[in-house]
């Protein structure tokens, strides 16, 4: 039997132009904007399609225009497509659009929180402090007994994302990530340092998880059998709960946990919900190619046909 996993992208998807062609071919997603934009009091489709790129970047606006974009594509795919995926996940900030998707979450609430979210994200740890940098084909166990190595008392360094065996993300005080950078460049371990502005997912947050916690303990979340593949845990979620966002954020993305829960799940087609191909990237390479299939639908008039064809088969 074939199962569909809806997957909705996390920061670093964003782009100037994101969302237009979409906004031009349905009209009807001008609705989805209204509803983001009255509860962050920010102008997403300005934000989104206009940019600059200096102000798209920053994280208190990059969040809320991201998940405004990805359910714009997950109403337009539901609606013209009949997309009903088996299970969602979302990486990192994707998992609120995955709420959404799910009917677990209100869209205006939801883009409340994701603003929310990236102030606390960018005000928890001083400009300069926290450094980020992505890691290329070493063994998690490896990379994690380099990151205790690396840390210090005051100053830490960990693993933020799980995202495939062949990359990890490191998160921490920038002088535990460069302490470290160096060694991998000993060991001719290929890296990228990131250019973000705070170290995510890290124990840095904390700030922000405390911040964050009320808000979210304090957001409805809706009873229904969509289940949803958690980033805390990397395990299906049926009965979803705030902590699952709180945790989250000072917590890595176990996105290579989440991939492996699909597979034991019997999901066969893999859907990237949004903006960029970033998961579609990812999981391509984490999925067996016989009896599978990874999808990106960035190109709306290319992609609906495709699910459509998918959404058939399903029902057959």
């Amino acid at each position: 039997m074939q199962k569909v996993l809806a997957m909705f992208p996390g920061q670093g998807s964003q782009y100037v132009g994101m969302g237009q062609k979409l906004a031009e071919d349905f009209p009807y997603v001008k609705e989805i904007f209204e509803e983001a934009e009255e509860a962050c009091h920010l102008p997403l489709r300005r934000l989104c399609q206009e940019g600059p790129e200096s102000e798209l970047k920053l994280t208190a606006y990059t969040q809320p225009c991201l998940l405004a974009v990805s359910v714009a594509y997950w109403h337009v795919l539901e609606r013209e497509a009949s997309l009903r995926p088996a299970y969602f996940a979302g990486h990192s900030l994707g998992e609120y659009s995955a709420l959404v998707a799910s009917g677990k979450l209100t869209l205006g609430r939801a883009a409340y929180l994701v603003h929310k979210r990236g102030q606390a994200m960018q005000e928890a740890v001083p400009a300069g402090v926290g450094a980020m940098a992505a890691v290329m084909k070493i063994p998690s166990d490896q990379l994690e007994a380099l990151c205790v190595k690396h840390s210090r008392a005051g100053e830490r360094v960990e693993i933020a994302n799980y995202n495939s065996e062949a990359q990890l993300v490191v998160a921490g005080h920038s002088a535990a990530v460069l302490r470290l950078c160096e060694e991998l460049k000993q060991l001719q371990t290929r890296y990228v340092e990131l250019p973000v502005s705070a170290p995510f997912h890290s124990s840095l947050m904390r700030p922000a998880r405390q911040e964050m916690k009320p808000l979210l303990e304090d957001t409805p979340i809706a009873r229904n059998d969509a289940g949803i593949i958690a980033n805390l845990t990397g395990h299906l979620v049926q009965q979803y709960e705030a902590r699952y966002l709180i945790e989250q954020i000072d917590s890595p993305v176990r996105w290579i946990q989440s991939i492996d829960t699909a597979k034991e799940l019997g999901v066969t087609h893999y859907v990237e919900v949004g903006p960029g191909k970033v998961l579609f990237g990812l999981v391509r390479r984490m999925v067996p190619r016989d009896g599978c299939e990874v999808m990106a639908t960035e190109d709306i008039s290319e992609a609906i046909p495709n699910i459509s064809r998918l959404s058939s088969s399903l029902q057959h």
